[in-house]
Order: structure tokens, then sequence, then C-alpha cells
């Protein structure tokens, strides 16, 4: 340990992370009478008496550093809205901002963007953030504890942008409505949390008002500053968003197996989101359609365990991290690779085949507080291929303890008429210091038609600071815990994963390395039943580095022991029972996310079970203009001497996509997937238009080809026009 702690001090590592200030920055907006138009001009002259704050504190690439370029913020505001407008410096040129497309929600690596986190109840732990890129794309979310995110809710609000060739400049209108703020007689003063943030990613960099460690985010409220004397109207009594929708659909199927069958079906829906009080949401939703939701990205699945595939359904989005209790992996590498989740929402209006089942009717409540935080969903389901009409339920409470502590407790339930599924879990969640925290949950499930009853449980130390990440994750999960609203990876098993990673930086680097990041990844599996290991991986990457221009360059080993205890079959190749033991080597290349033209390649190599395995994963995208993207994904295997019968095979999977936009309210997507595992091809194609704020028109084609199990080719086409409205009361 000695010799570890001169060498990071060698390496000039002399930064740490610190507390919030003890004395909060503050800002002070000003009231006017008057409506600005939010166009990103700032002609009117409001804007030139309004109050102003810098943002000149440096997060990325050093931490409390003045920012390289000015970047000032004004606020002011009447009875109708909060006007922020961000006066963003910089050099590169009107038409060399980074935007590689327009969408909603974009990758925040992928842009240049300014950001605003708001925590109206000044708790301290949560903020709606509500985000512009240079081009006026928008991107929102709520933040709790910098540790949940709501990515997928939609905030209503209008943003605007200029750009010259000296600075872009980003003009907000947010609504009252849209925020949440302790009640209030119109008179009397409140102080709410606030933070802004710009990325400027020809850079990299990172700047911020109120000061933050690089290791956090600037959603991490308990180092925003303060807004100050800000009067805001009280909330309405009646702040209700009515979205009602008219579909029109038409289906056309051609196979043996699925049939011929042509139909046309016009539909009436909507949803109602009632704000009974700023702390209080009420949402129904009747004749639920999901028909222009994102479709699922195909995967060659070679692992051992259950693929995950994320929700896609706006209306389950929404608010999803207050149910999301349960385990996940920290990212892509930290915390091991076990899903434990007593409520995953893609169990509710799709069947095993993930054809989607009509939902009648359903309500969500949620109700968050500085103290605690509860919410229900109620879903019924109309009757599917061979499924009875079934009731869904999920109730969660949290309560919050200390500085960023929480406990919690949900449970689920499936009814139908032939038994009654529920699982029930304990969890909580506790930050020791502001990089050491603790999360875990015991959960347990029952069924009452085949008398089955199930436990799980996890526990997982999170260390995390501003140069070394440590985790150590167990698990616990029994043969018949099965959450028929939840997902769980694996079953029979007791596993424990554990891994520590580096974030070294120096000026003995070369210029183009932002950080060195060496790890090691640990992972093993024993059977709860035998006690025997089945599985156990370690995976080191010495080499791997983070550029200064957002790429990747990176080297890793991997070491597994499998041991297999019935036949496994990965693409369609039988494996039996055994052990085997074997190394895999590969290697990342990435290139900047943000610019024009960009892409990744992952090459593997090395053993597989009694054979080997090449892999190739690799992504292309063009985006000469932000209004033109267009991708490419390439996924690779080759199997060589694998199996029973020694195959040797190849499986490739395809996927284009592309995005023309005329402007980020106007836009039409392509999605095109192919298969070779199983002959399946897919094509997407949609049109968007929002006419107005989160009101829409949808006209969407979708085509599927696939081999069935006779060998002949089945074909399924569809068309759906959609029209909906929001409106606000």
């Amino acid at each position: 340990m000695r010799y570890l702690l001169l060498f990071i001090s060698f390496c000039g590592l002399s930064q740490e992370v610190f507390k919030p200030l003890e004395q909060r920055k503050e800002f002070r907006p000003l009231k006017i009478e008057r409506s600005l138009k939010a166009d990103g001009e700032l002609d009117e002259p409001e804007w030139q008496h309004a109050p102003t704050v810098q943002l000149d504190f440096q997060v990325e690439p050093f931490q409390g550093r003045k920012a390289t370029f000015n970047s000032s913020v004004k606020l002011l505001y009447n009875q109708q809205y909060l006007y922020v407008a961000a006066i963003l410096r910089d050099s590169v040129g009107k038409n060399a901002y980074r935007a590689p497309n327009l969408k909603r929600d974009y990758q925040f690596v992928e842009n240049d963007l300014f950001g605003i986190a708001i925590d109206g109840f000044n708790d301290r732990r949560n903020a709606i953030v509500l985000q512009s890129n240079a081009y006026g794309a928008q991107r929102d979310l709520l933040a709790f504890d910098d540790r949940q995110f709501d990515i997928d809710w939609d905030g209503l609000y209008r943003v605007r942008t200029l750009r010259s060739d000296s600075s872009w400049i980003a003009e907000f209108a947010i609504p009252w409505q849209t925020l949440r703020y302790p009640k209030t007689d119109g008179n009397k003063s409140q102080d709410w949390g606030i933070n802004f943030f710009r990325v400027r990613r020809s850079s990299n960099e990172l700047s911020v008002w109120s000061p933050h460690p690089r290791s956090m985010s600037p959603l991490r409220m308990d180092y925003a500053g303060k807004l100050v004397g800000i009067i805001p109207p009280p909330p309405t009594a009646t702040n209700i968003r009515f979205i009602p929708y008219l579909l029109q659909v038409s289906k056309k199927s051609d196979g043996t197996e699925i049939g011929n069958s042509s139909t046309s079906d016009f539909k009436v829906g909507g949803e109602i989101k009632w704000a009974i009080s700023p702390t209080s949401v009420m949402d129904f939703t009747f004749n639920t359609d999901f028909a222009q939701a994102d479709v699922d990205r195909q995967v060659n699945n070679i692992s051992r365990f259950s693929v995950f595939f994320p929700e896609r359904r706006q209306f389950f989005l929404e608010n999803a991290s207050l149910f999301s209790a349960g385990l996940a992996p920290v990212d892509q590498v930290i915390g091991g690779s076990m899903y434990i989740q007593p409520f995953f929402s893609r169990t509710i209006g799709l069947d095993q085949n993930v054809n989607p089942i009509a939902i009648t009717a359903g309500t969500r409540f949620v109700y968050r507080s500085e103290r605690r935080n509860l919410g229900g969903i109620y879903m019924r389901q109309g009757e599917g291929d061979g499924d009875p009409f079934t009731n869904f339920f999920v109730g969660r409470y949290s309560e919050n303890f200390g500085k960023q502590n929480r406990i919690g407790a949900i449970v689920t339930t499936k009814s139908s008429p032939s038994a009654v599924q529920s699982t029930g879990a304990v969890d909580a969640f506790v930050r020791f210091s502001d990089k050491f925290s603790f999360n875990g949950m015991g959960t347990l499930s029952q069924d009452s038609q085949t008398g089955d009853q199930g436990l799980a449980e996890y526990s997982q130390f999170l260390y995390s600071g501003n140069f070394f990440r440590a985790y150590w994750t167990q698990t616990l999960v029994t043969e018949k815990y099965n959450p028929a609203m939840g997902f769980v990876s694996r079953r029979d098993i007791i596993s424990n994963s554990q891994g520590f990673d580096f974030n070294v930086r120096g000026k003995w680097l070369p210029s183009f390395i932002r950080s060195w990041g060496p790890g090691i990844y640990t992972e093993v599996y024993h059977s709860l039943k035998t006690g025997k290991i089945i599985e156990q991986r370690a995976l080191s990457g010495p080499l791997w580095f983070d550029l200064q221009n957002g790429g990747i360059l990176g080297g890793y080993i991997e070491a597994s022991v499998q041991n297999l205890e019935e036949t496994f079959s990965p693409v369609g190749i039988d494996i039996t029972p055994g052990s085997y033991s074997y190394f895999r080597k590969g290697f990342l290349l990435a290139s900047d996310p943000s610019a024009k033209y960009s892409g990744s390649t992952e090459y593997g190599w090395g053993g597989f079970f009694n054979g080997s395995l090449q892999t190739i994963d690799s992504k292309f995208r063009l985006a000469p203009i932000p209004h033109v993207n267009l991708g490419l994904s390439w996924s690779w295997s080759k199997f060589e001497d694998v199996g029973v019968a020694k195959e040797t095979k190849e499986v490739n999977l395809l996927i284009l996509e592309s995005r023309l936009a005329l402007n980020p309210r106007l836009q039409l997507n392509g999605f095109y997937q192919k298969n070779t595992t199983d002959n399946l091809n897919s094509l997407n194609m949609r049109l968007a238009w929002e006419y107005q704020p989160l009101s829409y028109v949808y006209f969407v084609f979708n085509t599927l080809n696939f081999q069935g199990t006779d060998g002949t080719q089945q074909k399924q086409q569809s068309f759906l026009a959609k029209l909906s409205f929001l409106k606000q009361f």
C-alpha cells in the first residue's frame, strides 16, 4: 500500500474529493412584469438588467482551474415563466459546435451543451435537470441523490438557440407547472438549490457555477448553489395535462406459422397527468398504446446470463427510478453481471415473444418529498394469445434519513384467474461518506398456483474517488425465486464480484491521453444447491487510456473457468456438461464520439469452452451536419471447433440507422436489423413531428421477416398513424 500511495503522489494526483462550500454561492433573480419570447436573441431590454453569474470552475480536465472560455448565465421570472439565458463563448466557429444529431434526450458525451439542475425543495438531494445543445435539441431528466435518474422524463418547456463565430446562446422559458417547489401564498420568497454546467466537446471540458469534485456530477445537489429571494406563483390546483390520441393501425401477416391475415383498426386512447400538489402526481392511462416506441436492439447472446432489454415505452419510463429498487451493474464493468429486480415494467403489456398485449387501463401515483417517497402502479392487461385478463400492481415506499441515506420496501402482485404471484423486498442505501456507499436488498417471491417460494438478496459496497474506485458485490438467489413482475439473470446462485480501477493523471502522460485507468475485476459463481463452483471470471485491463478527445484506447485479458452442469447452447451450438478453462484477449479503439465522423472497434480472440472464438463489434457514424446522421453497427462472431460436434460457425448481426431532421421537432428515423442466427431482418421507419411542445404526429412503418421452425419465411408488416395532443389546464 505504501508503494501505491507513493506512486499516486508521483503522478501528481494531489487534487482530492473536497467538501461542499461552507458558504453556498447565491444567485438572486430579477422579477419582471411582461412575458418574453424565447428565441435566443436576448434583444429585450430586461436581459440587459438581469443578474449574471459565471461558470468559471473547471471540473474536467483540470479540477479547480478557471474555465477556458467565459460562460455566463442570466435569470429573470414573471408570473408564468422562469427565464434562463446562457451566453457561452467559444472560438470554434458557427458551424463547428458539436451535435451529431438533433434527437431529444441525446447522448451526453456527444454534444456541446448547457444544463440547469433545479432543487425546488432545497433538500440537497433531488433535482429537475433541463439541458440544450447548441442547436436547441432538448435533454431532460429527474435526478435523485446523483444515483438514480429518470432519463426519459420529458419536461414541458421551450428552448431556442442562436449560434455565432464567437459564442452560442441558449434561452429557456420554463413554465412554473413544470417545476416542483413548496406551496406559497405568492408573497413569501423561497430559496432553491441550483447549479449550471457547460460541456465543451471540442476540448471535453466541463465547467460549473458551484464547484464539485471530478468524481461527481453537477447533479450532486449537496454541492449546488442557492437561488435566493425568488417568489414563484402558488402551484395551481388544476395542474393537469390531458394527452388524448387517435391511432390507425393496419397489419398484414404472411407465413405458414403465423398465418395469412390482414387487419385494420382504429383506436382512441390517452393519458391524464394531474399534479395534485408540488409533491404528488397522479397519472391515468386508457387504451394504452406504445406503437411508436423504439424497437429493441437485437443481440447474439453467448453468455450464460439472460439478456436484459431496457424499457422503451414512455409511460413506464417516467418515474422509473422510484420503482427501480434492486441490483444492476453500476456501469458496463463495475458491479458484476447480476440483475435482481423485483419490478421490471416489461412484464406488463408484452408476452414472452415480446408481442404487445392490450392494456385497457392503468394508473400511477407518485409522491416525493424531502423525507419520503412512495408510489403505486395498477395496470389491467387485456386478453392476449392464450393469456387471460391480468391485473398488475406494484407499490413502493422509501424513507430518507440522515444526509443521503434511504431505506425502502417494494411489493408486486400479478393476479389472473389461475394464479396470484407476488414479490416483496426491503432495500437500503447508505452513504457513509462522499466516497463510500452501501446498497443492499432482501426479497421473497411466492406463486399461489405452484406453491413455490424463493429468496434472493444482495449487498454491494462501492468506493468512488477522483483517482481510485473499488467495489464488492455479493448475491444469493434460490432456485425457485421467480419475481413474476421482475427480472433475475440467474437462479440457484451464490456469487461474489470484486474489482478496482484507477484514474491516473499526470504531466508524464502523453498530451493526447487524459487518464490511464488500469483495473482488475473478478466474478465467482457457486451453485446454491451443491456449493460447487460453476463459473469463475477474472478481467484485467492494464492498458486502458481515456483520450483527451473523448476516445478510448484499451486492451484487456480475461481468464474463465466454466463448470457446466447441463447442456449450454449459445447460438445453437450444443456444449456438453464438463469443466472448461480458457483465456481471452481483446482491445478497443474508439474515436471522438462527438466528431462528425466517429467509430469504435472491439476485437476479441482466444478460447471458448472446448474451442475458440473470435469477435468483432464495430460502430461507425457519419454526421456531416446535425440534420443528417447515418450509423452502422456490425457484430461478428466466429466459433471454431466448439461443442459436441466441434462446429465451426459464423454469426453476423448488422444494424443500420438513419436520422434526418429538419429541426429538433421534425425528424425521420430509419432502423434496419439483420441477424444471421435466425435469418431475421426487420425495418422500422418513423416520421415524428412535435407540432407543439409534447404534442406529436407519428407515421410508423414496420416489417419483420424471419425463418420459421419449418424452414420457411414468415413475414409481418404494419403501418400506423398516430396523433396526440397535449392540453395543459
